[in-house]
């Protein structure tokens, strides 16, 4: 992974966000950042927000006490450029960790530019995150993907207020909880 291969490069953001808008089985995802004078709107699908979650608790689990230990710097400044606002639907996301630095690298690649064809190995953003910024995003954002509608106990499909068809329950009526 080669975070100067990005457009933006916002190195150590000060602010990363995980947030969703709208009510629970109509809602959008975004990561929200802020780095020196540039921010970022980063849209994704709630499974994209749950994995990265999910990964970065994985990759902070399987790491030692002496590589998950407090400190860590980036190995980039914050974005040192003039006042930048980023807007994209995300359409793929690489997640890296660098053992040496105790941080995380993300690149982000818009879905728009993948469909126009553009460089697939040239990310749209990129940005790092210590090991404590890697903890706290994962947390929030995994509060962030539970706040939804709850899930079905026998399918795992998610439950609408009105009910939900379960189709292990062999269409014999709606499960309510």
């Amino acid at each position: 992974m080669d975070a100067s291969k990005a457009k933006y490069r916002f190195g150590s953001p000060s602010r990363v966000t995980p947030e969703a808008i709208g009510e629970p089985g109509k809602r959008t995802f975004r990561l929200i950042l802020e780095s020196g004078a540039a921010s970022a709107s980063l849209w994704l699908e709630k499974e994209q927000l749950y994995q990265l979650a999910i990964y970065i608790q994985e990759i902070g689990s399987s790491l030692s006490d002496a590589d998950d230990g407090p400190g860590g710097t980036a190995p980039e400044p914050q974005w040192s450029g003039g006042p930048t606002n980023v807007e994209f639907k995300v359409g793929r996301l690489a997640l890296g960790h660098d053992g040496s630095n105790k941080c995380f690298l993300l690149l982000a690649h818009d879905a728009g530019a993948e469909d126009e064809g553009q460089d697939e190995d040239m990310a749209t953003l990129s940005f790092w995150l210590t090991a404590s910024q890697g903890r706290e995003l994962a947390a929030e954002a995994l509060k962030v993907c539970a706040a939804g509608r709850p899930r079905c106990f026998l399918c795992g499909k998610p439950i609408d207020a009105d009910g939900h068809m379960c189709p292990r329950g062999n269409g014999h009526g709606p499960v309510d909880f």
